[in-house]
């Protein structure tokens, strides 16, 4: 029976570069693996085709024979049929999913599981005042998490004894055995890859190493931080396996709206009330901020809607670089109940004051458009 061409196999042109041909056997291997496809002689068959086009088409040398003088060639060569130690490489070839697959186990590149381990991250979502945001605190925060035993100190092994070595497989974490014509390494069941086992085991973690301890622990809140914003606790996790390191503490904080000021990064915004004579006449007002109040102010004539800027009076920097602004947009406050005396000073106030015209305006979102309009409309007559 003669062979088909190597280049047909993988389903690639005599031109395909390094990249391609990588690229077009893994998408075979990932196919026709005996273990996906189970009692399958044909997809069995192909697979072991393509890893021999590949291992021949893969060598610069033998594919220049291969492409010289074919099959022939290579077998001249030394180099035809199928190759198991094409597989030394495989687990590269799939691009990182020998571990979801298990390939990395199938072909002897899996990795011991029982060595030191960094312990999982944690997270917790802290509600704070927005004065404390302002200002900075310390506080207190309650953590559930898994620390190592103060017992056995983590070893899993009761005090007094140690781990010995697994002797399903000898320390080495893996155990291998033939299957078809190629050796299959996994995970030892009795160790998990640990390559120890514990004979006598801490009573009180049952061996495990860990326990779960709820634990006090102060986080301080630097002054501006934002909602959304986390702080980092190094080491404050959950404790590692087997001698590894903790894991981390991630404190989320949200911050609560206040009733007065708006946050816009470190700038404030806020609304205040200003009696009508004061913006009539210009005077001096009090504005709340965060370190109390401040006196400003209002120049004669002022409008509703001006906004007043206090700088410096926003809100700190978290990393301590300055402050921002408070801006005071002006409200003109009109009385709802007036005395006799203050209504007759009103009426003769309004006789002095000259008649106000009114004449309407286009909106600024009208005006460029209407200018387009006359300027058409000159041009056409």
């Amino acid at each position: 029976m003669s062979k088909r061409d190597y280049y047909e196999i993988l389903g690639v042109s005599r031109a395909a570069t390094d990249v391609e041909l990588k690229s077009a056997y893994r998408k075979l291997a990932m196919k026709y693996h005996p273990d996906r496809n189970p009692g399958d002689d044909a997809a069995e068959e192909t697979f072991k085709e393509g890893a021999e086009a590949y291992a021949v088409l893969a060598d610069t040398d033998k594919r220049s024979l291969y492409d010289r003088f074919g099959h022939q060639g290579v077998n001249a060569a030394g180099g035809g049929g199928f190759d198991p130690t094409v597989f030394s490489g495989f687990e590269d070839i799939l691009g990182g999913l020998g571990d979801i697959f298990g390939f990395g186990d199938l072909f002897g590149g899996g990795r011991r599981r029982g060595g030191p381990q960094r312990g999982a991250d944690l997270r917790y979502d802290l509600e704070i005042t927005f004065e404390e945001a302002a200002r900075g605190a310390e506080t207190a925060v309650q953590i559930p998490r898994q620390e190592n035993c103060e017992t056995c100190h983590g070893a899993g092994a009761a005090p007094g004894s140690s781990p010995t070595v697994c002797p399903q497989c000898r320390g080495q974490g893996q155990v291998r055995f033939q299957q078809g014509f190629f050796t299959v390494a996994r995970t030892c069941p009795q160790c998990r890859g640990a390559g120890k086992v514990i004979t006598k085991p801490c009573q009180a973690c049952r061996g495990a190493g860990r326990v779960a301890h709820d634990r006090k622990i102060t986080v301080k809140i630097p002054a501006g931080i934002a909602t959304g914003q986390q702080l980092r606790l190094q080491g404050e996790g959950e404790a590692g396996f087997a001698g590894g390191p903790a894991g981390h503490l991630f404190v989320v904080v949200h911050v609560q709206e206040h009733e007065f000021f708006r946050r816009d990064g470190m700038n404030l915004f806020c609304e205040i009330p200003v009696n009508f004579t004061t913006v009539a006449l210009g005077g001096e007002i009090q504005v709340p901020t965060l370190d109390g109040t401040d006196n400003v102010k209002v120049p004669e004539g002022t409008q509703t809607g001006t906004t007043l800027r206090l700088r410096g009076k926003g809100m700190p920097d978290v990393n301590g670089r300055g402050r921002g602004d408070l801006f005071a947009t002006v409200q003109v406050l009109t009385p709802k109940k007036l005395t006799k005396e203050q209504r007759g000073l009103l009426v003769q106030l309004a006789k002095l004051l000259p008649k106000e015209k009114f004449e309407p305006r286009a909106r600024e979102d009208q005006q460029d458009e209407r200018n387009l309009f006359d300027r058409v409309k000159d041009m056409f007559g």
